[in-house]
């Protein structure tokens, strides 16, 4: 490519100047009322939207008045150039063709969606209205762009469903590599439409079960663990779906499952034995060698067997341990309430998710189930619904969490555009990960599983323990042996209709 210039002294006259609104010296992105500007902030400025100061419009504000800096419009701030869209008139950041990122985004659609008719397939009209009304397209655009010379990127996967080179199934995108990028698409396509609706845990369980499959070297352990999958660990993952939600530890022990059954197996054969010729020595041989933890998961998977015939239903299986961690003491929990009530370097959604789990002893499966419909007004309290009554909300609690619902994370995109979950996540349709928020809480103090506990114990201490159970969606058993475990004094009180609420 021929350089349009002699030397980098003159390259640096030309195409270089100091930024009026940053002052960096960076390339030129065009010369402003107010001096030349960077791209970096001439994408932020045409970003800027709102009622113009100066003539009450409601458009684009890239100037800037001189008296007080003041974002104006480009009328008002002596624009000699343009940045309304050449087809729809919508004033932005300007692309290819001098249209806008939304109109862009369309052709882009338009174009990989084409089922080589000169039409978009009609079963991902609705991927692609879904699509084109995301809030910020050039988002879209990005995810689109994005590993553009890889054969799996998003833009050519996009292109082979249109064209009918993939089955149009759960299945056929579960074959797909990279998974993650497959994994999105399958989301996307439930979330409009196309795809019937599928747990994405199970999905990503699927996704996963023919690599585990094929890295097996043996006919019958593969034969055996395929059965244990089919019969046995994906029908109990859809019984968890239809009666309430998976969460990735659960999708995480269905996996542990089948991997330390696949050991066992392995450890078997080196011993030896099959799982038919199995016997107790064995059992206690490797119960003996192996974590608590290994012990756990493989338990499912012997029962399994007992119960198939697989193995001799006279083998017997060690008793297992369950430890629970301690909760934290009352005056931990009431310095972590104040802390997230006052601290506002911690981000929203975080104060928000500590508070529900420090003042409601709600798991985080529950509190990433909430959305915004269950943060209600009644005259001038505010109550939140998680079992029956709804819960009030002390007011201090209530703005926060008002104040949250407002400026929610994961707004932006295609996939949440009017999601109504408090926690949105980032994938088409879905509530954050509860390991995710569990995490970011732990990087703050607040371990949720002690945070929990110490609630619910303050709960029962106040409180029946029915009551407790209805107001907060425990199940009365629980409730029970918490507050027997707690030494409680409300083990005479009876469940029933008693005219107090909680």
């Amino acid at each position: 490519m021929t350089r349009t210039y002699a030397t980098d002294e003159q390259y640096e006259r030309w195409f270089i100047a100091e930024c009026c609104r940053c002052g960096r010296r960076r390339h030129k992105a065009g010369h402003w009322p107010d001096g030349y500007i960077c791209r970096t902030c001439a994408d932020r400025a045409i970003r800027v939207r709102g009622t113009c100061p100066g003539c009450d419009q409601d458009r684009a504000l890239p100037g800037r008045r001189s008296s007080d800096g003041a974002a104006i419009c480009t009328t008002c701030a002596g624009f000699s150039q343009t940045f309304a869209c050449s087809r729809c008139g919508f004033e932005g950041k300007l692309l290819g063709g001098r249209l806008c990122e939304r109109c862009t985004l369309n052709d882009r659609l338009t174009a990989v969606l084409d089922a080589g008719t000169g039409r978009i397939r009609p079963e991902l009209r609705p991927l692609f209205d879904l699509l084109a009304a995301m809030e910020q397209p050039g988002r879209g655009l990005a995810w689109l762009a994005m590993h553009s010379n890889h054969p799996g990127n998003a833009a050519a996967l996009l292109q082979r469903l249109a064209l009918g080179q993939i089955p149009l199934t759960h299945d056929a995108l579960h074959e797909l590599q990279p998974w993650r990028t497959a994994a999105h698409l399958e989301e996307l396509l439930m979330a409009g439409g196309p795809l019937p609706a599928v747990d994405k845990y199970i999905c990503s369980f699927q996704r996963w079960l023919p690599g585990h499959l094929a890295s097996v070297d043996n006919a019958v352990r593969v034969k055996t663990i395929r059965l244990f999958a089919t019969w046995h660990v994906l029908p109990a993952l859809r019984a968890r779906a239809e009666r309430s939600n998976i969460t990735p530890s659960v999708r995480r022990n269905a996996a542990e499952q089948i991997t330390h059954a696949t050991t066992f197996l392995t450890w078997l054969h080196k011993r030896g034995r099959t799982l038919g010729s199995c016997r107790q020595s064995d059992i206690d041989a490797w119960y003996a060698e192996n974590t608590e933890h290994a012990r756990t998961r493989l338990r499912v998977f012997l029962t399994w067997a007992m119960q198939s015939r697989q193995c001799p239903r006279s083998l017997s299986l060690p008793a297992m341990k369950i430890s629970r961690r301690a909760p934290l003491t009352e005056d931990e929990r009431l310095a972590a309430l104040r802390r997230l009530l006052i601290d506002t370097h911690i981000p929203q959604r975080l104060r928000a998710a500590g508070i529900i789990v420090l003042l409601y002893a709600q798991p985080l499966t529950r509190v990433i189930q909430l959305t915004i419909d269950d943060l209600f007004r009644d005259g001038e309290d505010v109550f939140l619904r998680l079992g029956e009554p709804p819960s009030p909300v002390p007011g201090s609690v209530a703005s926060l969490l008002l104040d949250y619902i407002a400026a929610r994370d994961n707004m932006n995109t295609a996939t949440n555009r009017a999601s109504r979950w408090l926690f949105p996540g980032r994938r088409a349709g879905q509530p954050c990960r509860p390991d995710h928020l569990s995490a970011l809480l732990n990087e703050i103090g607040i371990p949720a599983a002690a945070a929990r506990g110490a609630a619910i114990r303050q709960q029962l201490l106040e409180m029946p323990a029915p009551v407790v159970a209805d107001a907060l969606s425990y199940h009365d058993k629980t409730t029970a042996r918490l507050l027997r475990e707690g030494g409680g004094g409300w083990n005479r009180y009876a469940a029933g209709e008693h005219g107090t609420s909680p």
